[in-house]
């Protein structure tokens, strides 16, 4: 588990959950037969054995079985004659208990979920141990503790849901409608469209479980093109889906005022003078009723933890069916889950992982924006962004399912009228589908993306 098992107190120890037989019967079985370590190693850590002489003789047994040694009285006892431990585990008659008049275990795998039942035990135990004494001494935000007690309870979650592995026949059988149904591709589940033609034509639309990272350099467009999607799942005239936008950056007024500009296509700056015409209001009452009832939920708090996010997904999805989830933007999100010595780069990948594996749990897309380096500005000649542009961690690209990138070629050419509005959104990688560009069409007055009328010809032929 991950607690150090060197940190706590023993005298704490000797009333936690365990159970010593059970212990012994795994380690005795391995030592009468080794070709079960590696069921029990699949299971098990060596710290989930309550007993420290235990717990030395499992590492132990992982070193030899990584040398791909035999795992026996004799070799494990020279193993641990080497490391000074022999002693610590009571010697070799202790080794030479543990499998004399064992007979071969048909439910070792009984024993393996007992020894890890109580280690999960003992986790929640050390874990509430901790949360206490945090309290106690009284140096944090509450919310800083509570996010630190969600984390490690989502930990020992996980850690009890892995799924085994399955066969090829077991997909088809458990796919529904059969085998027939999965090699017919009318059966198979579409992507949630997100009115940008050519782009749905590329990538299938959003799926649940996806990661789909959209970064830019700042005022590129970023929030603009994440809320032009957010507003058509939310407002379909057929099939509406629930929104959640976690901002980080921008107030819930400013996001709405965004969205009803865009639906209404009045421009930003008159709505917020004051300065329309009787068309333009009209409009705008137009959108708001669009928007009153559409299931779009936004959350401003810029202190926003993935833990927060959790929770509050997994509370809407009760009033709602969630179809997307936007997050602006992934540098700016704190996180609590690395010690004090780790670094950003190490924080936005542990970030990055973290909506990734949320995604998968909740089978909802993430559309997750971020920030790039000064790259593409410094990059002479064409300034068209690049996967080693992505900002403070390379393991944003690894853990993304779609990586995208919006450039817009009259930020850097500001004296060719012709580029004015013209915009690309440049797909960089996609895990289940070719990489290319969208043209697009930017819209200033409004901060809205937009398809080229070419893409509604191409559309009706």
């Amino acid at each position: 588990m991950a607690t150090q098992q060197s940190t706590r107190n023993p005298e704490f120890e000797r009333g936690l959950p365990s159970n010593v037989y059970a212990e012994r019967m795994v380690l005795g079985a391995i030592l009468l037969n080794d070709s079960t370590f590696v069921a029990v190693a699949s299971a098990l850590l060596a710290d989930d054995f309550s007993v420290e002489k235990h717990r030395k003789i499992f590492r132990r047994m992982v070193e030899l079985n990584e040398r791909e040694e035999r795992i026996d009285r004799v070799t494990l006892a020279n193993e641990l004659m080497k490391y000074g431990e022999l002693e610590a585990v009571d010697g070799l008659s202790y080794l030479i208990s543990l499998d004399e008049g064992l007979p071969e275990l048909h439910n070792l795998e009984s024993y393996v979920q007992i020894v890890k039942e109580k280690a999960v035990l003992r986790e929640l135990i050390y874990s509430s141990q901790e949360i206490m004494q945090r309290c106690y001494m009284g140096e944090e935000a509450p919310s800083g503790i509570i996010s630190a007690a969600q984390t490690s309870l989502l930990k020992l979650s996980e850690s009890q849901t892995k799924a085994d592995l399955v066969s090829a026949r077991q997909v088809f059988e458990n796919y529904e409608g059969g085998v027939g149904a999965f090699l017919d591709p009318s059966h198979r589940e579409s992507g949630l469209h997100t009115g940008f033609i050519k782009f749905d034509d590329m990538t299938g639309g959003l799926h649940g479980g996806e990661l789909f990272i959209l970064a830019a350099r700042p005022a590129m467009g970023k929030t603009a093109l994440a809320l032009n999607i957010a507003l058509h799942m939310a407002t379909h005239p057929r099939t509406p889906k629930g929104v959640a936008v976690f901002s980080l950056e921008m107030s819930k007024e400013s996001l709405m005022t965004r969205l009803i500009c865009s639906r209404a296509r009045v421009n930003q700056q008159k709505f917020r003078i004051g300065a329309l015409d009787r068309d333009e209001r009209g409009r705008l009452s137009l959108a708001a009723t669009d928007l009153f009832d559409a299931p779009i939920y936004i959350d401003d708090t810029s202190s926003t933890t993935m833990m927060d996010i959790n929770a509050k997904l997994r509370k809407l999805r009760t009033q709602t069916e969630l179809g997307l989830v936007v997050v602006d933007y992934l540098q700016l999100m704190p996180t609590t889950s690395l010690g004090k010595n780790s670094n950003r780069t190490q924080e936005v990948g542990a970030l990055s992982r973290g909506m990734k594996l949320l995604a998968k749990d909740l089978n909802v897309p993430f559309l997750v924006l971020s920030q790039l380096s000064r790259a593409p500005e410094q990059r002479i000649g064409d300034h068209r962004p690049q996967l080693s542009d992505l900002r403070e961690s390379g393991s944003i690209e690894q853990d993304a399912d779609l990586v995208a990138f919006i450039f817009r070629p009259e930020v850097y050419q500001k004296d060719r009228e012709d580029l004015r509005g013209v915009a690309e959104l440049i797909l960089s990688k996609q895990r289940n589908g070719p990489t290319g560009k969208v043209p697009l069409v930017f819209l200033h007055e409004y901060t809205k993306f937009e398809n080229p009328a070419d893409d509604f010809v191409d559309e009706e032929g």
